[in-house]
């Protein structure tokens, strides 16, 4: 019988891997995430306004061009809001590369969207108000709060109420339920926010004895 292979105990001053990534992930699971919703409400609210006096010609360049540059948006925003996305100084944390991995992901969506769309024009918010919503599954995972499958579930079901209930405007109503959800996603983060910065402030401080 073989014998089990010992696992090596930590280097002595050195954190365990497990451990380590757990405060890496507390440590971005505590951030705003105010830029990407924000870009997210511009964008389909630019989306609703094209589809209420574009022609759907124009609806649809304005959902392509408007939705596409979330990302681009929300990096821009970040500057605003304090999250500061392109900031090369602050400690780096791999959930990063996984954050911005959703957001590649929802990007990618558009290989579904387009054959669709090409066979049924308006099928278009249906499709990417859907599928570009399903990154805040892994958000809500990354932030440790509820809001992000609230987003991500909230959104699937009244986009597809909405869109069968009004075939004549579904590039204005279904980019009106998607802007609602954000307003009540950003309420409740900007909330979750402030409590997190007051509950900061109020605990107690550690003294350090110095030598």
């Amino acid at each position: 019988m073989s014998r089990p292979i010992p696992t090596p105990s930590p280097a002595p001053g050195t954190v365990p891997v497990a451990d380590d990534l757990s405060a890496q992930r507390e440590a971005f699971a505590r951030r705003r995430f105010l830029a990407m919703p924000l870009a997210g409400a511009l964008a389909w609210t630019a989306v609703g306004v094209a589809g209420a006096v574009l022609p759907l010609a124009g609806a649809v360049w304005a959902l392509f061009i408007a939705t596409g540059a979330i990302a681009y948006l929300g990096m821009g925003l970040s500057r605003f809001t304090g999250e500061h996305f392109m900031d090369r100084s602050r400690p780096r944390n791999p959930f990063d590369a996984l954050f911005f991995s959703t957001v590649a992901m929802a990007l990618l969506v558009y290989a579904i969207a387009i054959p669709f769309f090409m066979v049924e024009p308006t099928s278009l918010p249906l499709s990417v108000g859907i599928l570009s919503g399903l990154m805040w599954v892994p958000t809500a995972w990354l932030m440790r709060h509820w809001i992000g499958a609230f987003h991500a579930i909230a959104r699937t079901v009244l986009v597809l109420a909405v869109w069968l209930a009004w075939p004549e405007a579904r590039f204005v109503a279904v980019p009106a339920v998607i802007v609602a959800i954000y307003a009540v996603t950003i309420i409740v983060l900007e909330r979750r926010w402030r409590r997190m910065r007051e509950e900061s402030v109020g605990a107690p401080q550690v003294a350090v004895a110095g030598g």
